[in-house]
């Protein structure tokens, strides 16, 4: 099957984050796909099915399926526009978390995915000894999300990843105001099998209605301060949210599997 790796969120190689976009001619069952996805090593490898107008999409880790992922999407959609479809400005995703459609506008890709408000939660001493730092405020979505003093917080914290994968939510998202953006945040997802996320859409489902609250704004920009880093322009719709970045072509391939 023709095989590809984009670096999503960015217009830099080598920053962003990385996904495999593998393009089979029909489903696959889903041992295989884990199979696939933990050899290429990647945070997640995206399988795209054509169905009819509109694809198929399924997104693993190393080590699980995951139910939504941001970055692999807006991937799949740069590879689908770039190799099969270039015509195309409109494309729509059938997943687990239901229609996801990706437009191509203005030399980006924006995401429109489904909304996820965190509600408050109380901060405990794990979520701080986890973190390595104090925090103002927790809120719990599908991640927890823990609400620290400043930028620097966020780009300095050293989590104790051990620690992290027993806080509750499926992942970890630490957040900010920014100094040159609206908010930053770091992602670390270790239940996931991934220590820290370069760059996550999906945690931004959950970020931007919380931020668009908090500074009574619709549209953000945001900067994920991981090593590799990445940037994302968000907007909020109430239900929705839209997420626009850029991609670069690393590798395109055939898998052999």
């Amino acid at each position: 099957m023709r095989y590809y790796i984009a670096d999503a969120f960015t217009d830099t190689l080598f920053s962003g984050n990385p996904a495999g976009v593998c393009l089979p001619e029909a489903p696959l069952p889903a041992e295989l796909m884990q199979a696939i996805a933990a050899e290429n090593n990647l945070s997640e490898t995206a399988f795209v099915v054509p169905n009819g107008g509109d694809y198929d999409i399924r997104w693993f880790t190393p080590a699980v399926e995951i139910d939504l992922c941001g970055h692999a999407t807006l991937a799949s959609a740069f590879i689908l526009h770039r190799f099969a479809a270039p015509e195309q400005t409109h494309f729509c995703f059938h997943s687990q978390s239901g229609q996801l459609l990706v437009e191509v506008k203005d030399g980006r890709y924006v995401l429109n995915f489904p909304a996820r408000m965190p509600q408050p939660v109380a901060v405990t001493s794990e979520m701080e000894a986890a973190i390595g730092c104090a925090v103002k405020e927790a809120h719990l979505a599908r991640d927890l999300i823990l609400v620290l003093e400043d930028e620097a917080a966020v780009r300095d914290c050293v989590p104790d990843i051990a620690l992290v994968a027993q806080l509750p939510g499926q992942g970890c998202g630490v957040t900010a105001t920014g100094d040159a953006c609206d908010f930053v945040s770091r992602f670390f997802a270790p239940k996931f099998g991934i220590d820290e996320d370069p760059v996550t859409g999906s945690l931004h489902t959950e970020l931007i209605p919380f931020w668009a609250a908090r500074l009574g704004k619709y549209q953000l920009s945001a900067r994920q301060l991981s090593k590799r880093g990445g940037t994302l322009f968000c907007e909020h719709q109430v239900e929705r949210v839209l997420i626009g970045g850029n991609a670069v072509l690393y590798l395109q391939g055939e898998l052999t599997a």
